[in-house]
């Protein structure tokens, strides 16, 4: 270890007497400690003059391994010492090192990109701030300098060293404006992508760091959290995700609450409450909608608030900034010759409504699941707060259907904001399909024509809305009004989209609601005209390729039954003469009658039995239009 009588004080030369650059290196090669220690000394005037060659040879002379060596003593890891020259020791050893630091060379090497975690330690029991602050300049250059000097960071224990101390520094300090700098740093650098469990562990531990900040700091630390939580944590399908569901502690969930309570209760700008708002929707996405109804007790807070009163200040928050939105969207799209906005103004006020309207899908969730009883046994939202949800959720919908009408009336009909507000109207109408029903019945056929910036064809409003529809066309009105204007075949054709090869994935649950939704139409068909139309020759063949995929007796049936339905409108002799529908596809369209007959259904499946029914009496009505289709079906299965 390093002995007594060579602390740095005894060793230093003075300033007059300084050797040139030659013997600083001549004494940091030496093989006493004493000449170490006075080579360090005068390196450090080496380093503050900024000779990157120069200090890379003073790190070359000196080695990381004497420096770590010096680190620890100050540390107190090594016996020997008194507390004076300990200290002595330690500042020397950091000062010498962030001086070093300044060339990336440097900071850059392996060596000094190992002393991060004993540094981390230095950071969480020095009571001497110039230290501190030194410790977070040598650390930015570490993590500025090279992916393994980041990565370093994420290693046990040193997040938590690193900053379980930054709510004590001094408001306006340069300890806690060289830490927050440290912590954007890491945010930006980052990335879970292939990360290791343990360095994820230390990902999750830099997320409860900033989640106390943002809950206990009432300084401008908060907001600079408030935003490095929201770039994190808004990461789509990040491993981070799984490292934080998996953490025992909630202690980070409830700061963040808190946190987003005082935010939101507060006179903050707009912008910033946007940011606290993505920051819910991100907690919803990562933990799952009950998060925001979940009773978490929030510790030393005096704005804490009860569950229902959290629920109702985020409902109204994003009801808010959600109207103010649409409001300037439409001004700025269809007064555009009195506007002074840019397009990258515009671009951004969608991307925010697109975050808002997210959050409201989530809010849908979560009262769809407390309403029916399906929530987590954690919520504790009253029946009052979910009928004042459900109000405020009405009167937002209703706005946002008046933006649609606006667009209609401008005859704008394509655009991703446009998209995202068709989103979430089929997120509300599928668990209130009669809610708005005068606004919706006449903006549908509009609905239905619109289309995201990159779609060349109109899917995704129809895709959106079939939850609605499927409910809907369970009288002979809702039928009505999707045969009124032709939207059966809308509805036709995104299931077609949804099968076509090199096109939409197989959704089978989008799948189901639209064969539903069409089963519906057809079951009805005697209270309107339907006929025989080439997008039913297309939709046989979709059904085909879909059943096709599966031994699934559920896609089987209900595949079976809409065909066994499309067929009663036609004749083996008019599917042949289309181009397309040749005698192969007409085999396979036999085989899949000749599957759904042969399922062994259990007596409790009402539903398939029913289809099975359909089947049945539906061959026996156009069997005879159909005699290659009969043949297989008399060979193989029983009617």
């Amino acid at each position: 270890h390093l002995p007594q009588d060579s602390s740095p004080a005894a060793a230093a030369p003075t300033e007059a007497s300084a050797p040139p650059l030659e013997d600083c290196l001549r004494l940091l090669r030496g093989e006493r400690d004493e000449q170490k220690l006075a080579g360090l000394l005068i390196a450090a005037n080496v380093c503050r003059a900024g000779d990157a060659a120069a200090v890379a040879q003073v790190y070359r002379a000196v080695g990381p391994r004497f420096l770590r060596r010096l680190l620890n003593t100050g540390l107190g890891k090594v016996e020997g010492g008194k507390e004076e020259e300990r200290e002595a020791y330690l500042r020397l050893a950091v000062t010498v090192l962030a001086g070093l630091a300044r060339a990336p060379e440097v900071a850059a090497d392996a060596g000094v990109v190992s002393t991060v975690p004993i540094i981390a330690e230095v950071v969480s029991k020095s009571p001497d701030l110039t230290i501190t602050e030194e410790c977070f300049e040598l650390l930015s250059l570490v993590a500025i300098a090279s992916k393994d000097g980041t990565y370093k960071f994420c290693e046990p224990g040193v997040m938590d060293m690193l900053f379980s101390q930054i709510s004590n520094f001094p408001d306006g300090s340069r300890c806690l404006e060289l830490s927050t700098h440290l912590l954007q740093l890491l945010v930006h650098k980052l990335r879970a992508d292939n990360m290791s469990v343990e360095n994820l562990q230390g990902m999750a531990s830099m997320v409860t760091s900033l989640a106390m900040l943002f809950g206990v700091l009432h300084t401008a630390v908060k907001f600079e959290s408030l935003h490095m939580l929201a770039t994190l944590l808004s990461q789509k399908e990040s491993p981070l995700h799984d490292a934080l569901r998996s953490m025992p502690s909630t202690i980070w969930k409830s700061h963040i609450r808190g946190g987003i309570i005082d935010v939101l209760q507060n006179r903050v700008v707009s912008s910033e409450k946007l940011q606290a708002l993505l920051l819910a929707e991100c907690m919803m996405s990562i933990l799952g909608e009950n998060w925001l109804s979940e009773d978490h007790k929030i510790l030393d807070n005096k704005n804490a608030i009860s569950v229902d009163k959290f629920v109702l200040l985020v409902l109204q928050s994003a009801r808010v900034e959600v109207a103010v939105l649409l409001n300037e969207l439409a001004f700025s799209k269809y007064e555009s010759s009195k506007s002074s906005q840019t397009d990258d103004a515009i671009i951004q006020k969608q991307r925010n409504l697109a975050i808002l309207f997210s959050l409201i899908e989530r809010i849908i969730k979560m009262i769809s699941d407390a309403s029916s009883g399906e929530g987590e046994p954690s919520q504790t939202i009253c029946e009052k707060t979910i009928m004042q949800v459900i109000t405020g959720l009405n009167e937002t919908i209703s706005l946002v259907l008046d933006f649609l009408q606006d667009a209609k009336d401008h005859g704008q009909r394509k655009g991703d904001d446009l998209l995202a507000a068709v989103r979430i109207v089929g997120s509300y109408l599928a668990e209130t399909p009669y809610a708005c029903q005068e606004k919706t019945g006449h903006l549908l056929e509009f609905i239905f024509s619109i289309e995201g910036q990159d779609e060349s064809s109109p899917f995704y409003s129809v895709r959106f809305m079939l939850p609605m529809l499927s409910q809907i066309t369970t009288t002979a009105d809702g039928c009505r009004t999707l045969v009124s204007f032709g939207g059966y075949k809308a509805v036709i054709d995104c299931l077609i989209k949804m099968t076509e090869e090199n096109g939409m994935m197989i959704d089978d649950g989008s799948m189901f609601l639209a064969c539903d939704t069409i089963i519906n139409i057809m079951s009805n068909r005697k209270n309107y005209p339907i006929q025989m139309e080439p997008c039913f020759i297309r939709l046989l063949q979709a059904l085909i390729t879909w059943a096709g995929t599966t031994d699934a007796s559920s896609v089987i049936m209900t595949a079976s039954s809409l065909c066994t339905m499309v067929m009663e409108l036609t004749s083996e002799e008019f599917l042949l003469s289309f181009s397309g529908f040749d005698p192969k596809t007409l085999g396979s369209l036999s085989d899949l009658i000749v599957r759904s007959l042969r399922q062994d259904i259990p007596d409790e499946d009402r539903e398939q039995l029913n289809q099975k029914q359909i089947i049945a009496s539906g061959y026996r009505c156009w069997a005879d239009r159909f005699p290659s289709v009969r043949n297989v079906v008399h060979q193989h299965a029983s009617v």
